[in-house]
């Protein structure tokens, strides 16, 4: 059954406290800073959707999307200042493909695959391509690019392309190459090509400040990687598809901007997430719209925006995180008239600090002003020992300083836990810790795994039910599980 859950526009109301909040917005008074997935390599053929009432159909959407007009919304600029898309017209795709059949060809992983829909979209502007070497060491070694104006934009993870020495080989002197899909289509040229050394333990220590085994991006791609990285500039064939059912929740930065525009939004507050939404979640984005709407914003549209490429593989699928955030919207935890839930592409780095600034500077080239930020963003367990890998509040700390993302007010939110003297979801209060229980995503998956119930007010019963469904068809299915090798 395919997906009838069409499209992403549930708006939603949010949540945050702490509010560290540039002053140049007309809008905004002047305050000052406050206190207060699953990429799997296991494949789900059959989505466990059932009808959503909140989507809007498709058909409209595209009526909204098919203009050729530069989008360019009012509330914050793309860095470089203009949003990259280098998909070819259709009206030059079947010429560009002929030429791709002459050229020396690259296979892409499914992750590679991600990453050129990422780039491809805007996601990374500026950048126009995979990195060639001089992009790849000013992202590793300073978190950013340098632009041709003098100015600097952030970006903290090389997105880069490794091959192994036979396709080197057989490149040569070559100025172009052909990029193969997982499936063996074209899907994207890669002009003026630079080849150059994939040392891959500076990358693993810079990027993550460890080489610790078990870093679960590394072992899934650096690892298994060639040992040179080839940039270039990209020219993407046809826009990227992974016929799941969820396509169209695919929004690119163009669409999101169209949007935001459409709904006259004077603020736009984006909140990542790869796990399941619970009532804390709701809580937290519940209350920075409230109090965007004290600061004097009008119309404040919540972006909530799961990532949708590579996860490790105790996170819960993508497609189930998708049929139980929209039962978060049926439910009205969240109001589906101030939500837009879409997809962002991009892999799962676990990378902590380093990788948040990348989440955060990709909202900003989809049009998002505000940015909520947690305990310990994009951070995990150390892979050997029983302890955090990052500081849980250096994530919120490099994004106030990280170059490159002055224009993007971040939102530090308070911590939410469950509060036994009310049975619900409350911020924390130190004075009475006693009565407060943290329910981690560990046990959270524990508690569905059993088919235990979480305590009443942790979440939406529907939500609940959702993740239930899923480990009751995981358990069902592993006996006769067969590992399933990964590209």
């Amino acid at each position: 059954m395919s997906l009838s859950l069409t499209i992403k526009l549930h708006l939603a109301s949010s949540s945050s406290s702490h509010l560290t909040l540039n002053t140049h917005h007309h809008h905004a008074k002047k305050v000052k800073t406050f206190e207060t997935f699953c990429y799997n390599t296991r494949i789900r053929p059959n989505p466990i959707y059932s009808t959503n009432p909140l989507i809007i159909p498709a058909c409209r959407i595209r009526q909204r999307v098919q203009c050729g007009a530069m989008v360019k919304s009012s509330l914050i600029e793309p860095d470089g200042g203009a949003l990259v898309d280098l998909v070819v017209p259709e009206s030059v795709r079947s010429t560009k493909i002929v030429e791709a059949e002459t050229l020396p060809k690259v296979q892409l992983t499914r992750i590679d695959l991600e990453w050129v829909h990422v780039v491809g979209e805007g996601w990374a502007s500026p950048l126009r391509g995979f990195m060639r070497e001089d992009e790849y060491l000013q992202s590793l070694h300073f978190n950013s690019l340098r632009v041709k104006d003098g100015s600097f934009v952030n970006m903290s993870l090389p997105i880069v392309l490794a091959i192994d020495d036979d396709t080197k080989g057989r490149i040569g002197s070559s100025t172009h190459v052909a990029l193969l899909g997982p499936d063996g289509d074209f899907v994207a040229i890669l002009r003026s090509v630079e080849i150059y050394k994939h040392n891959k333990e500076e990358r693993i220590a810079r990027t993550w400040g460890t080489t610790a085994p078990g870093l679960p991006y590394v072992e899934e791609v650096i690892t298994r990687a060639g040992n040179w990285l080839i940039g270039g500039d990209l020219e993407v064939l046809k826009p990227i598809k992974y016929n799941d059912g969820l396509d169209d929740y695919r929004l690119s930065p163009k669409q999101l901007r169209e949007e935001f525009d459409k709904r006259e939004a004077d603020a736009v507050f984006a909140f990542q997430l790869r796990n399941p939404v619970h009532n804390g979640h709701a809580l937290l984005m519940n209350d920075t719209r409230k109090r965007l709407l004290e600061m004097g914003y009008k119309n404040p549209i919540l972006l909530l925006h799961p990532l949708g490429g590579f996860t490790k593989a105790d996170d819960v699928p993508l497609d189930v995180r998708m049929e139980q955030h929209s039962k978060v919207l049926e439910d009205g935890v969240l109001d589906p008239e101030t939500t837009i839930v879409a997809i962002f592409p991009s892999p799962m780095h676990y990378a902590g600090p380093t990788e948040v600034q990348w989440h955060a500077k990709a909202r900003i080239n989809a049009g998002a002003n505000f940015y909520i930020v947690g305990r310990d963003p994009a951070g995990m367990g150390h892979p050997t020992e029983k302890r955090d890998l990052y500081d849980p509040d250096h994530g919120k700390k490099v994004l106030s300083m990280a170059p490159g993302l002055e224009k993007l007010n971040i939102l530090p939110f308070r911590v939410a836990a469950y509060d036994n003297k009310v049975n619900k979801m409350a911020f924390f209060d130190p004075t009475r810790a006693k009565d407060f229980l943290f329910i981690s995503g560990t046990k959270m998956r524990a508690f569905a795994k059993s088919g235990e119930n979480p305590p009443d007010g942790f979440m939406c019963p529907s939500g609940w039910k959702v993740l239930v469904k899923y480990y009751e068809s995981m358990q069902a299915e592993e006996p006769s599980e067969q590992p399933v090798l990964s590209t």
